[in-house]
């Protein structure tokens, strides 16, 4: 019996090349979907789970203790009316420990335990109404805590 000599042309080759690049180009596809899942890579989800997320004071000094179901998150900065404060900038400043606190002029940011933030403003005496922000981190997860204070 003879061999079938195949050319370029020949009907079964180009048959079977087309089917092998199907295949081929369906795996690829099936293989970068299975990789994907909802959240993209840089975004967690709420790691952190704060109880409020926007308080409102009046002009009389005030306080509010904010929690958290997350345990594992870090105070990343501070930002009162136009002053943003780093907390990375002050030397005392050990994230991974469970309490720790910021005092400033005008306020108290305080994390006191890996569930408790607690926020303090002095009265507001200026006329204009402030605002407190406060960032926490968690990994790639950002959140935070604003909170306004009427003006008098």
């Amino acid at each position: 019996m003879a061999k079938r000599k195949l050319k370029k042309t020949d009907p079964a080759l180009n048959f079977s090349f087309l089917i092998m690049k199907k295949l081929l180009v369906l795996l690829a596809w099936m293989a970068l979907f299975s990789a994907c899942h909802k959240t993209p890579d840089g975004k967690w989800e709420d790691i952190i789970k704060l109880s409020v997320k926007n308080v409102q004071f009046g002009s009389d000094a005030d306080s509010v203790i904010v929690t958290a179901q997350g345990d594992w998150w870090w105070i990343d900065g501070i930002t009162f009316n136009d002053s943003t404060f780093c907390t990375q900038a002050d030397e005392n400043y050990k994230p991974e420990t469970e309490h720790y606190t910021f005092a400033r002029n005008g306020y108290v940011v305080e994390k006191r335990d890996k569930h408790t933030l607690f926020v303090k403003l002095d009265k507001n005496s200026t006329g204009k109404e402030r605002t407190l922000s406060v960032s926490l981190e968690a990994g790639d997860y950002f959140d935070g805590v604003t909170v306004k204070q009427a003006a008098k």
